[in-house]
Order: C-alpha cells, then sequence, then structure tokens
C-alpha cells in the first residue's frame, strides 16, 4: 500500500519553524521535516495540516502553545455541529487546524493527538482521486466529488482531498494563492507531481 512517509515544509527560517513545531506539537522528523525555501508564494497554499485531538482541553492546549511560540488566530477555538476546533498560522506561512469530534473532555488535558491529517485542496477531487489511486493509493473513505480519505496503513500522516475553495473556506481564509505551495510529500509513491502541482518524492531516511 502506498501512502505517506512524511511531509516536508519549505520555510525561510527553519531554525525558528522546528522550534514551534516540536515545542508546541510535538512533531518530529519522522513526521515533519524542514528545508529552506525562498520560493515565491502567495495567499493560500492549497493545502492544510490538521491534529486530530481526544477532546476540546486538548485543542486549547494546542492552539494556546502554538501562539506562545509565533503562531497567529486564524479561527478561535469553537464549538460547532461537528465538534470543537481552531485554527492557527504559523510564522512561516503554513495553517494548521486543532480539532475533535467530541464536545466534553473526558479525561486530564495534555497536547498528544491522534493523527496528523494533511488536506490537499484540489480543482477536481474525482480526478485528482484517480490520479492517486493510479499512482498506487488505496481509497478508504469517498464521498462523491467532495472528499476523499486515502488509507493511510502504518504512515503517520494521513492523506485527504478536498475541494480547494471549500478547503479554504474551513480554514477561514480567502482561497486565492500564487506560487510554490512550500509542501513537498515523501513516500514509495513518489516522485511525481498530481495534477494540482503538489511534488511527490521518494522518501529518504
Amino acid at each position: 500500500m502506498n501512502s505517506i512517509d512524511f511531509v516536508t515544509l519549505e520555510v525561510a527560517d527553519t531554525a525558528a519553524a522546528a522550534h514551534l513545531y516540536s515545542t508546541a506539537f510535538g512533531l518530529d522528523p519522522s513526521q515533519l521535516r524542514l528545508r529552506t525555501s525562498e520560493a515565491p508564494t502567495s495567499g493560500f497554499r492549497g493545502f492544510t495540516l490538521s491534529l486530530v485531538v481526544s477532546q476540546p482541553g486538548n485543542v486549547d492546549a494546542l492552539v494556546g502553545a502554538a501562539l506562545e511560540v509565533g503562531a497567529t488566530t486564524v479561527k478561535p477555538a469553537s464549538k460547532s455541529l461537528w465538534g470543537y476546533g481552531g485554527v492557527v498560522q504559523a510564522p512561516d506561512g503554513t495553517i494548521w487546524k486543532i480539532a475533535t469530534s467530541a464536545k466534553k473532555d473526558t479525561g486530564p488535558v495534555t497536547r498528544d493527538f491522534d493523527e496528523l491529517v494533511l488536506l490537499l485542496g484540489v480543482e477536481d477531487v474525482k480526478a485528482s482521486k484517480q490520479f492517486y489511486v493510479d499512482q498506487g493509493l488505496t481509497v478508504g473513505k469517498s464521498f462523491g466529488g467532495k472528499y476523499v480519505e486515502f488509507a493511510t496503513g502504518p504512515s503517520p500522516v494521513k492523506l485527504a482531498l478536498y475541494k480547494r475553495r471549500a478547503l479554504a473556506k474551513d480554514a477561514g481564509v480567502p482561497a486565492d494563492g500564487t506560487g510554490s505551495h512550500r509542501l513537498v510529500l515523501s513516500g514509495n509513491a513518489g516522485p511525481f507531481s498530481d495534477p494540482d502541482g503538489f511534488v511527490w518524492e521518494a522518501a529518504t531516511a
């Protein structure tokens, strides 16, 4: 089963980004890597990263930790029909959503998360779904032309596809954006570029 081994964010300041992601979120290179890039980019980069947690208190703890080390609020954490969550933006420009489907805390508050999810905003969900199936990825869930989630196996990063404008709306930002995605996906499916310009590389240790 092909899947993501890890994702790489291209940032201007790797030291600052590493401090935020390790200090606030507890991420390590087995999940998220960084490389220096000054590639031109503006507006919405076409993706979000999400931390899925078990309870609302964990959302607040992770959001608070991110804000303490330089992130900014895009959407304050709040209740919704589906649960509880908020959106922050790292200084490097990456948009992070922290969310839970739970409505109440059921245990001690921690900064643990259950899943790291990469959501790619694509123009044609059905076409991109077929492209990824052709690259050897297996569909886990699919909701027509709106949303696709791939089976990840042992991968530390879950991959999903969403309509670009819908993803931007969910994140609370305008959908327009140009230039580099500032994101590289690594796994045994690569190397290739998908229909929306997201680049995959062959994973290396």
